[in-house]
């Protein structure tokens, strides 16, 4: 599945004690099993919800890391040619 193809798995109810049962089908499609941690992320300005797996939030930041190191290096070059 490409970054983004959305699938809608079905429905979900927040119980009493705010817990929300993930259908079946989304958590064998997206290898969720108990004891994951998910991450609970704001999405669309409060009117919904994300839930990111640890896993892909760790190489969202790492991605995000490695793209900061290459513009500041680009910089510190842009910046030596430019004393050049």
């Amino acid at each position: 599945m490409g970054i983004h193809t959305k699938k809608l798995y079905g429905t979900a109810t927040v119980g009493t004690k705010g817990q929300v049962v993930i259908p079946s089908e989304a958590r064998e499609e997206l290898d969720i099993k108990p004891g994951d941690r998910l991450y609970v992320v704001d999405a669309m300005s409060g009117s919904g919800v994300v839930l990111l797996k640890e896993e892909r939030l760790q190489e969202m930041v790492a991605r995000m890391t490695e793209q900061i190191d290459e513009i500041r290096a680009l910089a510190e070059n842009g910046e030596t040619e430019s004393a050049k």
